[in-house]
């Protein structure tokens, strides 16, 4: 925990339903998602799922990788010259999309952790995690579609949902009823 310096925001937007974190411990809350939280447990919900994006330092690592993507695109830049063939320039672009797919399955990863910790992390807290189901299933009723799996910087809810019922043992060993 050494070197964050929690800082909690709420936002007020109601039509935004998202909360977000930021390296060192900056976490922002949109008041549009206070409706899918419901109560106490949906916030310890999301601040869990925050809170982990930000003791796995999810942030610093997506700016890393992001960084290695510029320098590689740019070194690929000045390989190809000013003036590359039209089979070059596809070959390339190929190259980005895949290297942009890449990035969301790695996103995708940080947001599985981030569920799974903060499980344990709202368990130590002393709230139950069994309703960390709960709540995704509400946000999943809220409407609107989802992009496939692979093109989506989250995993489905149908996916989160069954990762935090088959993470929820190890969850339930930190939590105490009635702490």
């Amino acid at each position: 925990m050494a070197g964050f310096d929690w800082e909690f925001n709420l936002i007020d937007n109601d039509t935004t339903v998202n909360a977000w974190a930021m390296p060192g411990g900056k976490v922002a809350f949109y008041s549009g998602i206070l409706p899918v939280c419901k109560d106490d447990l949906g916030i310890a919900v999301v601040m869990g799922h925050e809170v982990a994006h930000a003791i796995a330092k999810h942030g610093q690592e997506r700016m890393s990788q992001m960084a290695l993507q510029q320098y590689g695109m740019a070194v690929g830049g000045a390989a190809i010259g000013e003036d590359p063939s039209l089979g070059v320039k596809i070959v390339f672009q190929g190259i980005g999309l895949g290297t942009n797919l890449g990035m969301l399955a790695y996103s995708r990863t940080h947001e599985s952790e981030a569920d799974e910790l903060g499980l344990t992390f709202m368990a130590i807290a002393g709230y139950d995690p069994r309703e960390a189901p709960i709540f995704l299933g509400r946000m999943s009723s809220g409407g609107g579609t989802q992009p496939p799996e692979f093109l989506s910087t989250h995993p489905s809810h149908e996916t989160r949902i069954s990762r935090l019922n088959q993470a929820m043992p190890k969850a339930l060993t930190f939590y105490k009823e009635n702490n």
